[in-house]
Order: C-alpha cells, then structure tokens, then sequence
C-alpha cells in the first residue's frame, strides 16, 4: 500500500509539475505580446528588450490591446488544466485570470485616453525618465533609447490633442501642474542625470526639440482643453462598487469596506483622545483639560496635533531628513530582528522631480520586478515651486519631524521597500509582475502602527499620536473614496470631514480631495490591506503562543510575493513550518 501511495504522489507532482510549466510558458507568451505592444510597460517593469519605442495608442492600436486580452483569457482554461496545478500553480491561474477580467472591465468601463491627461504625461515623463534612473542597460544604451523615445514625443501629443474630450477640470489641472514639471525635466534635470556623455549634443537637440513640443502643448492644455473640462469625475455607486471588487480582490464589497472603515475610524479616534491627553501638559501646562465631550476631545486632539506639527524642519532640509529617518529604522529592524533586511541595500533617498510633485509628499519608485539588479528610489517631495508662503508652512506641519519618520517607515524600511525587495525574489513570474495594491499597501501601514508597538521611538508620545494620525488617514481614505464617488458629497464637505474629524491640516485635505477625484478605489487599499495583515497576525499569534515569532512570521507574509490578502492565511500558514 505505501508504496502504491508513493507511486501515486510521485505521478501526481510530476502532473502538477508539468501543469505549472505549462502555466508559465503561456503566461510568458502572454507576456511577451503584452510588451510587444506596450513597450513603456516593459521598461517599468524592467524588460529592456523594446526601450527604444513608445506605444503606438492609436484608436486601433487600443482596440488591439482589448483584443489580447480577451483572447489570453478564452485561452487560459484550454491551455491549462486547473485542476492539475499545484495550489500555488492554481493562485497563479487565479491572480493571471483575474488581471486579465480587470483589464477587461477598466477598458470597457473607464477611458483614461479620452478623460485624463495625465496619462500622456507617463509616455512624455517616464519613458525616458525611467531609463536614466532604473534601467541597468549600459549607459549609452540608455541614452541612445531615450533619444529614440523623445523623438516619438510629437506622436503622443498629437493623439492627446486628437483625443481627450471632456476631462474632469481636477484631473487636467494637475496635468497641467504636471506637464509644467516635464518642461522643467527636459530643459534642466534630464542633463543631470545624463552627465558627462558623447551623446550630450544629440541629447540637447532631442531635448530642445520636445520643450518646444511641450510649451505648445501647455497652451492646448491650459487654453482649448480647459475650455472643455467639464467632465464628471465621479464613477456612480454601481461603477465604483465594481471597480473597488476588482481592484481590492479581497472578497469584500464597497458596502462592507465603508462599514468596516466607519467602525474602525471611531475606534482611532479614541485612542488619538487619550493619547493627546497625556501631552496635554507637555504643550498646555497651564491650561485645564478641554471638556470630555465631543467637542472638547475634538478641540483636545487638534490643539495637540497643531502643537507637535510645529516641530518641522525646513523645506530645504526635507530630504536629509528622510535620509536620517532610514538610518534610524534600519538600525531599529536589524535589533529588533524585525524581520530580516534585504542585502545588499538598493534604496535610495532622493528628490521628487518636480513634473511627479502635487499629489503626495514621497513616494517609493521600486526596482522594477524583471530588472532586479536596478535600485528602488524613496522619493521625497519638497513643496512644489509654485505654492505660497502659507501652503508651504501648513505642508511642513503635516511632514515635521515626526510624521516624516511614519512616512519613512511606510515607504521605505520595513515598508514598500523591504517588502518588494521579498517580492522580487518570488520564483512565480505571474506575482512578481502582478501586485496586489492592497497587499502593497497595507503592508506599510501595518508596519506603522508594529514598529511603534515594538519599540521603535522608545515610547515617545509624539511619534504615536503622528501613527495614529497618519492611520486614520488611512481609514479616512476608504471613506472618502466611497463618498466622493458614491454620494453628492461636495469639496466643502470633504474638507469639513477631513480636517475637523481627521485632523489634517488643510493643504494635506486639499490634496486628498484631489486625489480622491483622481484616483477612484486606490485610496481605500490601505485601510483593506492593513486591516486584512493585522487580523492574520493577531489569528497566527494567538494559535501559535509562545511558539510565535515575529520576524519568521514577517518573511512568511512577505515570502509568497505581493499577492491578493485573501490568499495570504493559507500562505502564511503553509510557510511558517518551513526552514527559514
């Protein structure tokens, strides 16, 4: 009997063996399509094989990208035997098939090319941007694929001309913040990142030539198209709960979400009250105690927040900053043994260019997934060039001393950066290149609240009281985004709910606002993501007791790649027995 057991299991792996193959190969001439006709997407994603062209987007050439999709997925079943895969050869299956129906229904249901101009400026800004800072190509090559790109430019101009209709005036305002920046890009900071060169003379021609395109570009934008930008931002209730399904892939609803953000919002709330009540004395030492009620815990934790805001740094020192905020957490996680950091260190701090400022403050560009060697960039955004004196101090409020630690932990270590270097190191191809926002996400804010929980800070109050803002921003987000798309809810009634109930100061509620109208069901992936992390945690703690260990219990969340959260208990549960 056992040894016809043993003959059975061998058949099967090496039946679920050859169905993963399969699996693969076809995900892999899936791929090599999908490149052929989006080389911008393959140089993001760290293939280098088409760096010297840009999309052909064109009506047609769209219509051709639909076409592929709906076919790789008809094929999908036929050529791969489900049920002969491998669990993790099934989530592969699951995670490719489900891209493929979101692509479907975003195409179908949504027309950036026709309604956001911003995405023309990812063709303008980082099809070359891209391959000065992350590609490992040498740099001639580089230089020589950046010439060639700039010289198809005018062709993308021509169909944004040709093709945006009626953009929300929130989004083509950015786009045009935006495209300011791009001008900017390729009159100055294009030549920096080039450096000494052969091609320096090719590259100034290329250059000169696409400021020219732009500035008259800049006039559409700013003349013609705002003529015409009267187009509603808002998905509706029905186009909102599908896109927020599709995207989130959490098995949950826009319904339950909103009802699980509004729970948790009060919860956060609280603990922000009796946080703000143990400074009280350090910052109003003469002053009583507000009234426990409603109002006086609001007037409280406002006071607070405003007082510790004020413990910023200078605009001019915001990266140096950051850069020692990394220095401090990576010291934290080695001691701790957090988790086990990634060598060697690929994360750099640096600069947000300024045609990718306006919507957040930092942001981390990882390593693309297929160019592994290439480095992650956590990019800090001084004010943008344009504010007044007064969006700058209330910007540095936001991001002073303290918050920019949380921001730190977030984007960089143990967050967005850590986690994708594990990533990247996933041996499926399918998760490696298709990630999980609300995984990606939720990690770094998870991380948040846990480092603080661990000791990172020594207990300092302040740092605390940032976390918990900064989390509530979190859960605020999913509400905001369900509201803003959902409901009639008005500019004056989002900053009303972000500012006196979140606690953001008013440049920060600006900028979401905008962002919400932007951004449709990405802003409620933090909250999902976190909440979906923390609730494993507390599972696998609790049933392992004693046994627990934090940082083994990290790498097995992080092993699997950035998958969708609900595959992550089996995952997690499958990996902890395993050798570390």
């Amino acid at each position: 009997m056992l040894a016809v057991a043993a003959i059975v299991s061998g058949m099967t792996a090496s039946a679920q063996t050859s169905q993963n193959q399969k699996l693969e190969a076809f995900f892999k001439q899936y791929l090599d399509e999908h490149f052929h006709q989006r080389p911008l997407e393959a140089t993001r994603l760290g293939d280098h094989r088409f760096d010297s062209r840009l999309d052909d987007i064109s009506r047609p050439a769209r219509a051709s990208w639909l076409a592929h999709a709906r076919k790789t997925l008809k094929e999908l079943p036929a050529q791969v035997d489900y049920a002969q895969l491998s669990r993790d050869g099934q989530i592969d299956f699951e995670i490719f098939r489900h891209h493929l129906e979101t692509t479907i229904w975003l195409t179908e249901n949504t027309h950036p090319f026709e309604e956001d101009p911003r995405t023309y400026g990812g063709y303008i800004n980082d099809g070359v941007y891209l391959l000065l800072t992350q590609s490992t190509q040498p740099k001639e090559t580089n230089l020589a694929n950046c010439i060639s790109r700039m010289a198809e430019i005018p062709r993308i101009i021509a169909v944004a001309k040709a093709t945006l209709t009626h953009p929300p005036k929130p989004v083509l305002e950015t786009a045009i913040r935006q495209n300011r920046g791009s001008i900017s890009f390729y009159e100055k900071e294009i030549f920096t990142l080039a450096g000494e060169t052969p091609q320096l003379e090719k590259l100034k021609a290329a250059a000169t030539s696409v400021v020219g395109e732009l500035k008259e570009y800049q006039q559409f934008l700013e003349g013609e198209l705002m003529l015409r930008a009267d187009g509603d931002w808002r998905l509706g209730a029905k186009r909102f709960g599908r896109k927020l399904e599709l995207e989130l892939d959490a098995g949950m609803t826009a319904g339950q979400v909103y009802q699980d953000a509004q729970q948790e919002f009060a919860r956060v709330q609280g603990e922000l009250y009796v946080v703000s009540r143990q400074l009280w004395g350090k910052y109003f030492p003469r002053a009583a105690l507000p009234p426990d009620d409603a109002a006086g815990r609001r007037t409280m934790i406002t006071k607070v927040i405003g007082s510790v805001n004020r413990e910023h740094g200078q605009a001019v020192e915001l990266v140096r900053d950051a850069r020692t905020a990394v220095e401090q957490a990576r010291a934290f996680i080695a001691r701790r043994d957090y988790l086990r950091l990634p060598e060697p260190d690929r994360c750099q701090v640096i600069e947000m260019p300024e045609f990718r400022r306006g919507n957040s403050a930092a942001y981390l560009e990882s390593a693309p997934p297929l160019d592994p060697e290439a480095a992650s960039y956590y990019a800090v955004s001084p004010p943008p060039s344009d504010w007044s004196a007064a969006q700058v101090e209330s910007f540095l409020e936001e991001y002073n001393h303290h918050m920019l630690q949380i921001l730190t932990i977030h984007e960089g270590y143990p967050g967005h950066y850590v986690q994708l270097e594990y990533a990247a190191r996933c041996p499926s191809l399918i998760r490696r290149v298709f990630q999980s926002g609300p995984f990606v996400e939720g990690w770094a804010v998870y991380g948040e609240q846990t480092m603080l929980n661990e000791g990172y800070g020594d207990g300092d109050l302040r740092l605390r009281l940032m976390q918990l803002k900064f989390y509530l921003r979190a859960v605020a987000n999913a509400m905001l985004d369900h509201q803003m798309h959902c409901t009639k809810m008005t500019d004056e009634e989002a900053m009303k709910f972000l500012v006196e109930d979140a606690f953001q100061s008013e440049g920060e509620a600006r900028l979401k606002i905008i962002r919400a109208k932007q951004s449709s069901a990405q802003l409620s992936t933090y909250f999902v993501g976190r909440m979906a992390l923390y609730r494993l945690r507390q599972q696998v703690e609790r049933e392992l007791g004693d046994r627990f260990d934090l940082g083994r219990f990290h790498e097995a969340m992080l092993a699997p790649g950035s998958v969708p959260v609900k595959y992550l208990p089996e995952l997690v549960r499958a990996r902890l027995p395993q050798p570390h």
